[in-house]
C-alpha cells in the first residue's frame, strides 16, 4: 500500500502524531523515511479537510527541534565511539565514508551545517549526534537547529499543502500525465543526488584512508564553532 494511501485510513490526530514521531527519530539519528511521511501528510492535508496544515507543521517543526536536541545530548555524552557502533549496525548510513563526508561538512561549515543539513538526507540525520560528538557549543547549534527545523518542516508543509491544493483540479484532468511527469522527475533527482553523493564519499575516502596509515598523534579536538 502507498503512504499516501496508508494515511488516509488512520485520524488526524494520529497523523499529527505520527509526523512529529518519525521525524523526531530522524532528527535523532535513527534512518526513517521523515521527509517522505511529511510530504505525504501536507499533500494529504490539501485533499482532506479534517487534517489542518497548521497543526501538522507544528507538530513537524517540533519532532525536528526536539529529535534533533536530544541527538546533540546523546553525541555529546557518546562521543566517537557511539558513531562507530552506528557505524556497524546501519552501514549504509553510518559507514566511514558516510561519517568522514558529514565530519567535513561540520568542520567547513560550522553551525550552518546544522541548519543547511536539514535538506540534506545524510545530514538530517548525522546533525544532531555529530554536533554533540565534535562539542559544537550549544547555543550555536540550538540557533541553527530551530532556524532549520522551521524552515525546512513548516516550509515544506506550506509549500507542499499549497501546491496541492492548487493542483488539485488540474490533476483530475490530467491524472495521468501528471503521474508520468512526477514519476521522471523524481526519478532524475534520486540519480542526480545519488550520483553527488557518490562522487562526495569517494573524495573524502580517499584522504581517510591515507590518514588512516600514519599513526594518529595525540592531541585535543578543538570545538566546532569556536
Amino acid at each position: 500500500m502507498h503512504i499516501q494511501e496508508w494515511l488516509e485510513t488512520i485520524p488526524a490526530v494520529s497523523i499529527y502524531l505520527l509526523v512529529g514521531l518519525v521525524i523526531g527519530l530522524e532528527s535523532l539519528g535513527i534512518p526513517l523515511p521523515g521527509e517522505i511521511i511529511l510530504v505525504s501528510s501536507a499533500l494529504l492535508a490539501s485533499q482532506h479537510g479534517e487534517i489542518d496544515p497548521v497543526v501538522l507543521g507544528l507538530c513537524a517543526i517540533t519532532g525536528a527541534i526536539v529529535g534533533d536536541s536530544i541527538g546533540y545530548a546523546i553525541g555529546r555524552r557518546g562521543g566517537k565511539p557511539l558513531l562507530d557502533r552506528l557505524g556497524r549496525r546501519f552501514p549504509k548510513h553510518f559507514g566511514p565514508q558516510q561519517v568522514a563526508l558529514a565530519e567535513r561538512s561540520f568542520e567547513k561549515w560550522g553551525m550552518w551545517a546544522v541548519f543547511f543539513g536539514r535538506f540534506v538526507a545524510l545530514l538530517r540525520i548525522f546533525a544532531g549526534p555529530l554536533a554533540g560528538v565534535l562539542h559544537m557549543p550549544y547555543w550555536r547549534f540550538l540557533v541553527a537547529n530551530v532556524l532549520g527545523g522551521i524552515l525546512w518542516a513548516g516550509g515544506t508543509t506550506a509549500v507542499i499543502y499549497s501546491v496541492g491544493i492548487v493542483a488539485e483540479p488540474w490533476l483530475k484532468r490530467f491524472s495521468w500525465l501528471a503521474l508520468g511527469l512526477a514519476v521522471l522527475f523524481g526519478l532524475a533527482v534520486t540519480l542526480v543526488v545519488r550520483s553527488r553523493m557518490k562522487k562526495a564519499a569517494q573524495a573524502v575516502s580517499v584522504p581517510a584512508a591515507a590518514g588512516a596509515e600514519i599513526p594518529a598523534q595525540p592531541a585535543t579536538r578543538t570545538p566546532v564553532g569556536e
